[in-house]
Parts: structure tokens; C-alpha cells; sequence
């Protein structure tokens, strides 16, 4: 974690200015080599960006500035192209993500059945809103449209496990499974 210094702004992993005092999760150097090992796999047409972005996501659990940068270059192609790609793609993500990822339904049954206190819940629990992750890096949080679960609503996965009829008072439980040391850390 950053901490201002001298009273200088911040900002968070996306370059948006955050409130003074924010926590601010610092980007993990990813090596120039591992980058460049994974684009040369690849022949540099652009029909293959995306097959790019995939491994480069699933290597480093986000796609770097500097991949970005590296692949456009590598492909002839725009940086900002590839931007809008990463952008429109759920499953790829320009900042890290945490160790385990908590994905909390939204969905019509879920959201009648009050997912949005599941997301209060964790607010209070760990410390983020959906989009977050935990100053510690062991947690982030996202809301979906749907899991495809309804009858078990509300519904939370976390690293592909369903959770289903989550109460605030199951919330905990789960959670204490996913920290250091417990039964889901692995």
C-alpha cells in the first residue's frame, strides 16, 4: 500500500484520483521477459490480441500497462484498441485482483431476496465495495447479473464454490473458510 507523501495526490490502479487517506494497492511488477515470453507464442496479427490478453491474464491475474504497451507494439496495433478490448471483456481485468475472488448475485431473485445487504455485509466485513480489493490482497469483490442459481438466492461464488440461501449470519463463516489458514485457503 502507498501512503501519501507530503501531502501529494493519489491515485488508485485505474490513474483515478482517490480521497486523501485512501488506501491506495500498488500495481506487482511484472517482469518485462514474462511479458514478452507469452506475445512471442504469438505471430504479431492482430486476430490474435485477444488470445494474448487471455494469457497474459491468466499469468498475471490483470493485464499490466506494460503488456499493453509491449503487445501493441509487437502487433502494430493501437493501444487504444487494445484498451477497449480489455474494457469489454469480463474476464480480463486491468488491476489485480485478490487471491479470492467473491462474486455476490445481483440478479432479479438474488436482489429480491437482498444481495445488496450481502454487499453491505462484506463492506463491513472485509472492507470493500464490488470492484475493491482488500488493502492485504487476499479478497476482491464483484457484483454479476446472474449465476444461473435463482432458486438458491441470494447467491455468492467465491473461487468457483456456489454459496447458496447466504444469510449476513452465514456471511462470516464463509468468509473465515477463505482467510489464512482456513479449510478454503489453498
Amino acid at each position: 500500500m502507498a501512503a501519501p507523501e507530503n501531502g501529494a495526490a493519489q491515485f488508485n490502479a485505474t490513474g483515478e484520483a482517490v480521497a486523501k487517506g485512501t488506501l491506495v494497492l500498488e500495481m506487482p511488477e511484472v517482469p518485462r521477459e514474462r511479458i514478452e515470453a507469452i506475445i512471442q507464442c504469438y505471430p504479431p496479427e492482430r486476430r490474435y490480441a485477444l488470445a494474448v490478453m487471455q494469457d497474459m491474464q491468466h499469468s498475471f491475474d490483470y493485464l499490466p500497462r506494460t503488456a499493453l504497451e509491449l503487445l501493441a507494439e509487437y502487433m502494430s496495433f493501437p493501444l487504444a484498441q487494445l484498451y477497449s478490448m480489455a474494457t469489454s471483456y469480463k474476464a480480463l481485468s486491468l488491476k489485480p485482483k485478490g487471491r479470492h475472488i467473491i462474486k455476490v448475485c445481483d440478479g432479479t431473485a438474488c436482489h429480491i431476496k437482498a444481495s445488496l445487504n450481502i454487499i453491505d455485509e462484506l463492506d463491513r466485513l472485509l472492507g470493500i465495495r464490488p470492484g475493491d480489493v482488500t488493502p492485504d490482497g487476499q479478497f476482491s469483490l464483484e457484483t454479476v447479473n446472474c449465476l444461473g442459481s435463482c432458486a438458491l438466492a441470494p447467491v455468492v461464488l467465491i473461487d468457483g464454490t456456489h454459496y447458496g440461501k447466504v444469510t449476513l449470519e452465514k456471511l462470516s463463516g464463509i468468509l473465515e473458510s477463505y482467510k489464512p489458514g482456513g479449510e478454503c485457503d489453498g
